[in-house]
C-alpha cells in the first residue's frame, strides 16, 4: 500500500500534496522533478492510485526522491474528487495541495504559496495555470489579487493551484464526490468552485493571487478536436450544475450560457470550425447542467 513509510506524528510536514491518479503514470516524473527542487522543503506527497496495474508504483520507485512519498492503492475506484478525499484524510500536513498528475510547479511555488497564505491570513489560497513563460492557459483568470467572492469564483481558481488549510476540509467534508472528472454523474467539472463556494458559506477567507501559478500544457497540445468538444460538453455540464446548485440567479446563469454562445459567434466570423464546435458544446453543456440540477431536486 505504501512505497515509503508514513510520516510519523513527531515529524508532521507543514504541507501535504495529494495526487489522485488514474492512468499509466507517465507524467508523474515531471511533477516529481519539480518537487525535488522546491525551495520549501517541509512537505510530503500522498499518491492515491486508482489503477488496477502497478505502473504508478513502479514510477514512484524508479528514481529516489528528496521528499517522502506514500502510495495508497484503491484499484477499481473512480473519481478525482473521491481520490482527493481519500488522500487528504490519510495525509497529515496542516496545509493541503492537490496536484493533477500531469502538472508541475516553479521551484519557489510552495515557498511563495505558504508565505502568501500567512501574510493574508487566508484559509484557502488559489492561483492560476500558466505555461513555463508564465502566460495564462486553460481558462480566463483575473489579473489582480483579490478576496474571492461568489461573483469572482469562476475566474480565480483552478484545483491544482489551490492551497487549503486542513480545518477547512474537516469543516466542509472535502470535495463533493458527485462532481468532477470521473464522477459517476454527468457533472464532470467545477468541483473546485463548488468547494470554494461551500468554504465561503462556512465563513472561510479565500484569497486569489495571480502571482502564484503552476504549469501545464494547453489542451490543444494534448487532445484532438473531437476530444476537446467532448471535454467542453462534459465540463459545461459541471459548471451549469454548480451554478444552479449554489442558487446563482437566472441572470447569472444566462450570462455564462450567452458568453459561450458569443464565443462561438466570434470564431464563426473567423471561419474557425474547431473553436465554434468547442464553444457550442460548452453552451449546450451549461444548459444541460442547469436543467439537470432542476430535474434532480426533490418535488
Amino acid at each position: 500500500m505504501s512505497s515509503t513509510p508514513a510520516v510519523s506524528p513527531d515529524s508532521r510536514p507543514a504541507v501535504s500534496l495529494v495526487v489522485s491518479t488514474l492512468g499509466d503514470g507517465a507524467n508523474l516524473a515531471r511533477l516529481f522533478d519539480s518537487l525535488d527542487v522546491q525551495t520549501f522543503r517541509d512537505f510530503d506527497v500522498v499518491i492515491v492510485d486508482q489503477n488496477t496495474h502497478d505502473n504508478v508504483a513502479a514510477e514512484i520507485d524508479r528514481v529516489p526522491r528528496t521528499f517522502p512519498i506514500r502510495r495508497i492503492a484503491t484499484p477499481g475506484v473512480r473519481g478525482l474528487s473521491i481520490g482527493r478525499n481519500t488522500g487528504w484524510r490519510a495525509a497529515v500536513g496542516g496545509i493541503l495541495l492537490f496536484p493533477d498528475d500531469n502538472c508541475w510547479y516553479p521551484k519557489d511555488f510552495l515557498e511563495h504559496g505558504v508565505a502568501i497564505m500567512a501574510a493574508r491570513g487566508a484559509a484557502i489560497l488559489t492561483g492560476r495555470s500558466a505555461d513555463e513563460e508564465g502566460r495564462t492557459i486553460l481558462g480566463a483568470f483575473d489579473d489582480d489579487a483579490v478576496l474571492i467572492s461568489r461573483a469572482s469564483v469562476w475566474t480565480t481558481s483552478i484545483e491544482w493551484v489551490t492551497l487549503v488549510r486542513r480545518d477547512v476540509l474537516e469543516a466542509i467534508g472535502g470535495y463533493d464526490a458527485t462532481i468532477g472528472v470521473g464522477a459517476a454523474t454527468p457533472w464532470q467539472a467545477c468541483e473546485g468552485q463548488d468547494f470554494l463556494l461551500r468554504a465561503m458559506s462556512a465563513g472561510f477567507a479565500c484569497w486569489y493571487d495571480p502571482a502564484l501559478y503552476g504549469h501545464d500544457v494547453a489542451w490543444a497540445e494534448r487532445t484532438t478536436p473531437a476530444q476537446m468538444r467532448r471535454k467542453a460538453r462534459a465540463y459545461g455540464r459541471g459548471m451549469g450544475y454548480v451554478l444552479a446548485l449554489h442558487h446563482f440567479d437566472l441572470r447569472q446563469q444566462a450570462r455564462w450560457v450567452v458568453r459561450s454562445a458569443l464565443g462561438g459567434l466570434v470564431y464563426a466570423a473567423r471561419f474557425d470550425r474547431e473553436k465554434v464546435g468547442y464553444y457550442w458544446q460548452t453552451m449546450l453543456g451549461r444548459i444541460e447542467g442547469i436543467r439537470g440540477y432542476a430535474k434532480s431536486k426533490p418535488h
